[in-house]
């Protein structure tokens, strides 16, 4: 009796299971990936424009970009504990983290920051020590 009761299962998953329409690739698909607005180090100038707006279960990629002019730290534990880096691609290649807390750039230069937004919330990205609202990045995450 338990055998077919686990049979029945296991034939019944596929068709429980929930259809994205993403196909095999699931959440890394290419129609569920956005770029978003670049983050900019830079001395003196605001990291970005505007709060990120992002939805839970999508695929961001993220440029973030120095010019060189000052090393710059990025910190943000909370965000990258509410989002699932998939990598971390630079000039001389590519980063699969297990866990972070902070990105730093001491040359000009460019890297890109691919991850899924899991969590709900408000998250921020900041550099340490300052103060000013232009001195953060801040991402929204809502459900799908």
């Amino acid at each position: 009796m338990k055998t077919i009761l686990v049979i029945a299962v296991l034939l019944a998953a596929p068709a429980l299971a929930r259809d994205l329409g993403l196909g095999p690739a699931g959440l890394l698909a290419g129609s569920n990936k956005e770029e978003l607005e670049p983050i900019t180090l830079s001395a003196g100038k605001p990291l970005t424009d505007a709060p990120y707006m992002l939805t839970s279960g999508t695929y961001y990629e993220l440029a973030i970009i120095a010019d060189g002019t000052t090393a710059q730290k990025l910190t943000g534990g909370d965000f990258f504990r509410a989002v699932w880096v998939d990598s971390i691609e630079t000039e001389s290649g590519s980063i699969r983290p297990v866990g972070m807390n902070g990105i730093e750039m001491e040359d000009e230069g460019e890297m890109t920051l691919s991850f899924i937004a899991i969590v709900p919330g408000r998250y921020v990205l900041a550099i340490p020590g300052a103060r000013g609202d232009t001195q953060r990045a801040i991402f929204n995450i809502v459900g799908k």
